[in-house]
């Protein structure tokens, strides 16, 4: 199934591009709500220069998901990641 995306502003402010961002989407190592809230997810991949980026995103339902954050994957996150 193929996702829509959909980026506000703030999703480029760390300068993760369109294209790592679509990547992740595509090939995501990790991907799930955030505990605590009812549509804030974590999605983890490897942009297209293979570095580890972290996006946040909301569900738009409609297979539509709506990204306001990404950048370089903090370390503390590098744990949710399947061994």
């Amino acid at each position: 199934m193929s996702i829509r995306i959909v980026f506000k502003n703030s999703a480029f402010k760390h300068r993760i591009t369109e294209d790592d961002i679509r990547w992740a989407f595509n090939t995501a190592k990790y991907d799930a709500l955030v505990e605590g809230f009812d549509n804030k997810y974590l999605l983890i991949d490897f942009n297209t220069k293979g570095n580890l980026i972290e996006v946040m995103y909301s569900d738009l339902g409609d297979s539509t998901a709506s990204v306001f954050h990404a950048m370089r994957c903090r370390k503390e996150l590098l744990l949710l990641l399947p061994q």
